[in-house]
């Protein structure tokens, strides 16, 4: 009896066995038959692409860093070199603004001084060579000349920044408008910007 008995538990387990692996193999063939009737597998489109951000750099220092001493008025006073990447296909024309936030209110109360304008330059322009007289029109800097004024801190080192606008439009502003005037002529017509900053710090000031 004990051997019928174990006889007969091993034929039920091996057709339990078969009956998994019967299962398994119709299981593949009906999800090979619906992978078929739904066509080729086509791969996922890909991630668009992020157009790159405008920028501005300088061949002459990196962002943040000390601008060599010919551009200021221990040197040279050279208008700086400068480069534009990056700038929207759509842009009209291309704007910017140097200015150094850092004036002691004692001698200036707004705290700020204007260094450079420049608008209506062609959106095309990928560079300002050093000591270029940059296409478009200077608006009036904090001297009142439509011209680039060297940094010149008076007390410490002071950041200058040199701010870049990409318009969808030629601006209606004469030569020498100031500063705040092509802020306000801008607005509502900026499609990109970009920022550089230099430092600098005046030789007698580091006796």
């Amino acid at each position: 009896m004990r051997k019928e008995f174990w006889l007969t538990l091993i034929i039920i387990i091996a057709l339990a066995i078969a009956g998994i692996l019967y299962l398994q193999q119709q299981t593949q063939k009906i999800s090979l038959k619906v992978s078929n009737d739904q066509g080729p597998q086509t791969n996922p489109s890909p991630e668009p692409i992020t157009p790159a951000s405008m920028q501005i750099t300088s061949p002459a220092f990196l962002d943040n860093q000390s601008i060599p001493e010919q551009y200021t008025c221990d040197g040279q006073s050279l208008s700086i070199p400068l480069n534009f990447s990056n700038v929207p296909a759509e842009a009209k024309s291309l704007s910017l603004v140097m200015d150094d936030p850092d004036v002691p209110t004692a001698l200036l109360p707004s705290g700020l001084f204007v260094h450079w304008v420049v608008f209506n330059m062609p959106a095309t322009t990928t560079e300002l060579a050093e000591n270029q007289t940059p296409p478009g029109i200077q608006g009036n800097n904090g001297a009142g000349k439509a011209a680039y004024t060297a940094p010149c801190p008076p007390d410490k080192q002071h950041r200058y920044f040199f701010k870049l606008y990409a318009l969808d439009a030629m601006l209606n502003l004469p030569g020498g408008a100031t500063k705040d005037q092509l802020e306000q002529t801008m607005e509502g017509h900026i499609i990109a910007q970009a920022q550089l900053i230099g430092l600098y710090n005046k030789k007698i000031n580091q006796k």
